[in-house]
């Protein structure tokens, strides 16, 4: 009797009456929705994601390791997203990093092969960070997916990259989990591998239960069979799921819970061993717990994404626009919504398309999938082929590698004689000046004597090496790293920070 009298009381407070939305706990082999509510939850997942960017832009990594305090106020007056986009259109890489994989299956069809989407996201004028930037610096040195994204190439492998950027694959992927995977599968790998390629697959499985389930419960549960459950990824969302059950009515114990237990990270040479953490699996944890304690509300939803702190402008972005797909475009409420109508015609930077025409662009790709993938369409209709979701296959980053201690180095590459370390890899961070723009280091670095790699150093920001080299599996013991800068010039250097070491085993905490 509670199960039905729950199951009523979710129809009334979910509106059921809409065409295609199912109660919880089961979708139907087949579910139909009319055309204008595809197009209205489209809609409202990239408004969603808009807005709650937006809404987070400010504290975007100001509350690492930290939740921010419900006294701490996070403004939303008039003109809000507008300004943003005029005055610091930077904030949504998040939005037109999907525009450039949504544009080129406009350009080329749904079967564009993944190096195209590689070399648009890689030659694109906007500035990178982290796995993106570290895939844009493979792919123009000839390092294509899904080698780009692999973690022996790519130390930020594990990042939140591909997890900011998949709203696309399940916007275009109603009720077909399954297939917004396999696009992860073939784009994700560009830039992201393991955990950091889970946290993409995720969110787009998200998305896609979005459209034919309004239980938020359901979908943050049902998405998660698509991750291998040996993950780490996995375990660290059913321990948010599991939490949330525990503690239904605090969202902070669940953070404080999931922050022992799963903040640490050990692949961005950023965060490890600081509070900075732009893994994909905490931030991850932070997109559901946003959903789950917001319990529908989109306000509320966003702030709690928001308040969970670290990469807190994407994380609101992800919760935001999955519920805004659960929702559609006309339900998420007035108060959010007149922001962002104002500038629907504004093209986003980097980009020739708008939100307006976005949302065209989504909704042919989704009805194209649709039918694709058994569904079907007549002039007001479409019936999707419900997925039951599959788990991807599973990958684990940085097996074997722990990172033990951070060496500063603090030198010009003219300056260091020699670095000694003892275990099984190093990372060295830096970067190259220059008074010429297009000036690009060739330098060689050698283990034990032994020449490892040489490589070419923009000194430009945008296509520069976001560490300047590296070397993991090497055999455990000591090593002597040197470099060799082969066309030194008047006004250039290249600069060595920071080293970060790597040991087949954890350091050991002494305690005195």
């Amino acid at each position: 009797m509670k199960n039905l009298i729950f199951i009523a009381l979710a129809c009334s407070f979910f509106a059921c009456n809409s065409p295609g939305v199912t109660p919880p706990t089961t979708i139907p082999d087949k579910v139909t929705l009319s055309k204008a509510s595809l197009l209205d939850k489209v809609k409202g997942g990239w408004a969603g994601q808009t807005i709650g960017c937006t809404y987070g832009g400010p504290t975007e990594f100001k509350y690492p390791g930290t939740m921010m305090q419900d006294y701490i106020p996070i403004v939303w007056p008039e003109g809000y997203i507008k300004s943003w986009m005029v005055n610091t259109p930077g904030l949504y890489d998040d939005i037109y990093m999907d525009l450039t994989f949504v544009d080129v299956f406009e350009r080329l069809g749904l079967d564009a092969p993944v190096d195209s989407f590689a070399m648009a996201f890689a030659t694109a004028g906007y500035t990178l960070w982290h796995a993106n930037q570290a895939a844009r610096y493979n792919i123009l040195h000839g390092i294509m997916p899904p080698a780009s994204g692999h973690w022996l190439y790519n130390p930020h492998s594990d990042d939140i990259d591909y997890q900011i950027e998949a709203d696309y694959a399940g916007l275009m992927s109603p009720g077909m989990p399954n297939t917004a995977s396999e696009i992860s599968d073939k784009i994700g790998h560009i830039m992201n591998y393991g955990d950091g390629w889970y946290g993409g697959v995720y969110v787009g499985a998200m998305y896609a239960l979005a459209f034919v389930s309004d239980d938020i419960e359901f979908v943050v549960s049902e998405a998660l069979k698509t991750i291998p459950e040996q993950s780490t990824f996995y375990q660290c969302m059913a321990d948010v799921i599991r939490w949330h059950k525990a503690y239904p009515d605090d969202w902070r114990q669940t953070w404080a819970e999931c922050e022992k237990k799963w903040s640490q990270d050990i692949g961005c040479p950023e965060g490890v061993f600081t509070p900075f953490n732009i893994d994909a699996v905490i931030n991850s944890a932070y997109i559901i717990i946003g959903l789950l304690y917001g319990e529908g509300d989109f306000g509320k939803t966003i702030d709690i994404s928001t308040r969970c702190g670290q990469d807190s402008d994407c994380n609101p972005a992800s919760s935001g626009g999955i519920l805004g797909t659960m929702l559609g475009y006309d339900r998420i409420p007035p108060y959010w919504m007149k922001n962002l109508k104002e500038v629907e015609d504004l093209n986003f930077a980097y980009t020739t398309i708008s939100l307006n025409k976005t949302y065209r662009m989504s909704y042919n790709q989704a009805l194209q999938l649709i039918v694709q993938n058994g569904g079907s369409q007549t002039e007001t209709d479409v019936t999707i082929a419900y997925q039951p979701p599959l788990p991807v296959r599973y990958e684990k980053g940085f097996e074997g590698h722990y990172p033990t201690e951070r060496i500063p180095v603090n030198k010009t590459i003219a300056e260091i004689k020699e670095v000694e370390f003892e275990g099984i890899g190093i990372i060295f961070k830096g970067n190259v000046q220059a008074e010429r723009g297009d000036y690009v280091a060739r330098a060689e670095m050698y283990v034990d004597g032994q020449l490892v790699e040489s490589a070419q150093l923009p000194a430009s920001y945008i296509t520069r090496r976001h560490e300047l080299f590296w070397k993991y599996q090497l055999p455990k013991g000591k090593h002597t790293v040197t470099f060799q800068w082969l066309n030194p010039e008047p006004g250039a250097s290249v600069r060595f920070g920071e080293a970060l070491v790597y040991s087949d085993a954890p350091a050991r905490i002494i305690h005195q």
